[in-house]
């Protein structure tokens, strides 16, 4: 079993920054893809972003340069740095780890955006 905890999240201004983390634990043998996910409610969980075991990050679309993700593959940690922050990136941000060809996800951790 793989366990994840993100941490980070929190109430930040608009146009302030928060650095989310995700430490994973537990199993790991082959750590794949780590990426990010958000969620409001009543809307599906969305993409925000991707990083691959060699570095290469994918974003969507409505990040437009803001965000950064990392990772660190000695730590099995990933983190993604958010500036620029909008009150539409108002969500629960949940970490997606895949881990021998399996996927997991943590629990969440709520990032509010408002003056």
């Amino acid at each position: 079993q793989v366990q994840l905890v993100e941490s980070g999240g929190g109430l930040v201004q608009p146009g302030g920054s928060l650095r989310l983390s995700c430490a994973a634990s537990g199993s790991i043998f082959s750590l794949g893809p780590m990426a990010w996910y958000r969620q409001t409610p009543g809307k599906q969980r969305e993409f925000v972003a991707r990083i691959i075991s060699s570095g290469v990050p994918t974003y969507a679309p409505f990040v437009k340069g803001r965000f950064t993700i990392s990772r660190d593959n000695a730590k099995n940690t990933v983190s993604l740095q958010m500036n620029s922050l909008e009150s539409e990136d108002t969500a629960v941000y949940y970490c997606n780890v895949v881990v021998s060809g399996r996927t997991y996800w943590g629990r969440g951790t709520q990032v509010t955006v408002s003056s």
